[in-house]
């Protein structure tokens, strides 16, 4: 599945990477990978009928250290995701680069080698810990636990911001105003021209999944300074660049 619209049509040369080489998105192996990442969302679904979303991770990251599998070489899709995703970046310097909802920070490590500082967010202190272990080769990088709803860029203004699969756990379903609120808090913590990069579940447009996530796209499309800049529609996932106004 391939659809793409804006900045697309520029060649390769005027973004970031190249895309990864042509081949199947995953392999036999990735069957994996799902079967890990639906027990991930099942044991966040169960806790949280009695915790909060915080909690709910942070007992699911203390139990498993990569309870998604994002770091694990053994899967094509996650590696073959994240190649793409940075081929959807213009080319231009990156001083400052905040990912939210970091995990256990694998694709904060691979825009750290285009990047001047990377910074990694995420609500559960033990990813943020998983995180920083892995981490210790990449000194542009560090990694806080803080919230999508509330966290705070302490004067720091970005060149990008990226928010990758996280919106849908942390915002319930048709909660616009709470969406709202935070693609504003993003567009606010964005230097001008800064770019927001939002990726999240796309399952050929059916169901539910899919309807959530064009309804998160379509809330930060709408706000006030924020311009679509390119969208891309791959197996499993749709992206939306924005850049804020100069």
């Amino acid at each position: 599945m391939t659809d793409t619209t804006g900045l697309a049509a520029r060649s390769a040369n005027a973004m970031l990477r190249a895309p990864p080489p042509r081949q199947f998105f995953m392999t036999f192996r990735d069957i994996g990978l799902w079967i890990k990442s639906a027990r991930a969302d099942a044991a966040v679904s169960r806790r949280s009928a009695e915790l909060d979303n915080a909690q709910a991770f942070e007992a699911l990251y203390r139990a498993e250290a990569d309870p998604y599998g994002a770091a694990d070489p053994r899967y094509r899709y996650q590696a073959r995701k994240y190649a793409m995703l940075l081929s959807f970046l213009p080319a231009r310097p990156y001083r400052h680069v905040l990912e939210l909802g970091c995990g256990v920070g694998t694709f904060s490590r691979a825009l750290a080698l285009h990047a001047e500082s990377v910074t990694g967010i995420d609500i559960a202190a033990s990813a943020v810990q998983h995180a920083t272990a892995l981490s210790k080769s990449h000194l542009n990088l560090s990694f806080r636990p803080g919230d999508v709803h509330t966290f705070d860029s302490d004067g720091q203004q970005y060149d990008l911001i990226v928010v990758a699969d996280v919106l849908y756990y942390a915002v319930p379903s048709g909660d616009e105003p709470a969406l709202a609120a935070i693609a504003r808090r993003v567009a606010a913590s964005l230097v001008p021209g800064g770019l927001v990069l939002l990726a999240d579940h796309y399952f050929f447009g059916f169901g539910a999944a899919s309807r959530g996530t064009c309804a998160i796209h379509d809330v930060f499309r709408q706000t006030a300074g924020l311009q679509m800049q390119s969208q891309h529609r791959r197996c499993f996932y749709l992206t939306t660049l924005l850049q804020r106004s100069k």
